[in-house]
């Protein structure tokens, strides 16, 4: 009996894993192609900036819905059932591909894809307590955010040799494959599940237990709101850079091929990957005061990036300087990632902890659709060595100043 608590890969956490797997690499192959294509299409990187600030927003927004649920509904029958959700939506732009106005197609379809991914997740995370004991949540992070970050490797590489050799036609196929055959397989995962009972009508019920998990951040737990608060400033400065600036730098400053582009979002996949395998070897021995190391890390990469892109920089050294900085930027960032969750995990009591992680995540987002917007107008009138360097600044600025916050999560 202790043996088999003491496993990390049991059926059921077996079964998450694996459809993580072909869900996330679906969802990372559409996210990359559809932007992609769409600046293609344009080559308006304000545009570009804009499409990924209007498809965020619906992400933040449904994250605190998707908590809730999370706490509520059987978490595996969410994840089969969004996993079909998507399949849907993916065949249906397949349908309206080349008949509806481009730019309102592809805005539409990302806002659904992440609304969705933001209902997702929360039931992802949310059943990692139920599934695995606590000497092995550490590692169960890891491992789900080794996973996430080798479908943003695998997804970009193959998705830039695809569209590059066939365009876009094979991914939205490949996409609604991966969702179908991930809810197929999500449908016989056994997470326990205990029935709460519901007073009150659906919204009436969502804003009720939103308000639960706020006041349990805001006044339980007051240091969760000082290092949301954290992470948004972080997410405006450094992650919105980055998310609209090493696309348009890639594809649009330095003129590398749409199979380069991909290969630069792999090896920042690739840094995910190690960041999650690092932090498993670690465990325990990484602690929240080890955040504010980590961000500025983050910054200093950053930095270097923009140095990298100088006026006299060669074209192949600015574009391989980028690949490996985002590729220790992402490994540094995951590190970061796991010691988070996994505190959140252990200090919330488990009826909080889906809507209590997904208000974390969603006021820490809120900045970044603002911060996407900005910087795709300040790359189209600013050299980009100079918006890197500033985001760097800034975001070093807020590094050094989360030290006290991070030290009383101890």
């Amino acid at each position: 009996m202790n043996t088999q608590k003491s496993a990390l890969f049991t059926r059921d956490f077996a079964l998450v894993v694996i459809g993580q797997i072909i869900s996330l690499f679906g969802n990372a192959i559409l996210h990359f192609a559809l932007p992609l294509y769409l600046l293609r299409e344009t080559g308006s990187i304000p545009l570009f900036g804009a499409v990924n600030a209007c498809s965020f927003l619906p992400m933040i927004l449904m994250g605190p819905i998707g908590g809730t649920a999370a706490d509520r509904v059987h978490k595996g029958r969410i994840m089969a059932g969004l996993d079909f959700l998507t399949a849907g939506l993916t065949a249906g732009y397949a349908l309206l591909w080349g008949k509806a106005p481009l730019v309102p197609l592809v805005i539409v379809t990302l806002m659904l894809l992440y609304a969705i991914a933001g209902a997702y997740q929360p039931a992802v995370q949310a059943s990692l307590p139920l599934l695995l004991p606590p000497d092995r949540l550490a590692q169960g992070n890891a491992v789900i955010s080794m996973v996430s970050t080798l479908a943003n490797l695998l997804g970009p590489a193959l998705g830039g040799v695809v569209f590059g050799l066939w365009g876009l036609g094979p991914i939205l196929t490949t996409g609604g494959v991966c969702f179908f055959a991930s809810a197929v397989m999500e449908i016989f995962i056994r997470v326990p599940h205990e029935k709460r009972p519901r007073a009150a009508g659906v919204l009436a019920t969502v804003g009720s237990d939103l308000g639960e998990s706020w006041r349990y951040i805001s006044r339980e737990r007051p240091v969760f709101l000082s290092v949301t608060l954290v992470l948004s400033a972080f997410n405006l400065i450094l992650s919105a850079v980055m998310v609209v600036g090493i696309p348009a730098i890639v594809a649009q400053v330095l003129h590398m091929s749409d199979a380069a582009l991909g290969l630069t979002q792999a090896a920042m996949g690739l840094g995910g990957l190690l960041g999650g395998a690092l932090a498993g070897l670690l465990g325990t021995r990484l602690r929240p005061r080890h955040g504010s190391a980590c961000l500025l890390v983050c910054s200093l990469l950053a930095a270097g990036m923009g140095l990298s892109v100088i006026p006299g920089v060669p074209a192949p050294v600015s574009y391989w300087a980028i690949t490996l900085l985002s590729m220790l930027a992402m490994t540094t960032a995951m590190l970061f990632t796991v010691v988070l969750l996994t505190l959140v995990q252990a200090q919330v009591p488990g009826q909080l902890l889906g809507k209590v992680i997904a208000c974390i995540q969603a006021v820490a987002n809120c900045a970044s659709p603002l911060g996407q917007a900005g910087y795709g107008i300040l790359f189209d009138r600013l050299p980009p060595w100079a918006v890197l360097l500033g985001a760097a600044f800034f975001s070093a600025l807020v590094a050094l100043g989360s030290g006290r916050v991070f030290r009383q999560l101890e």
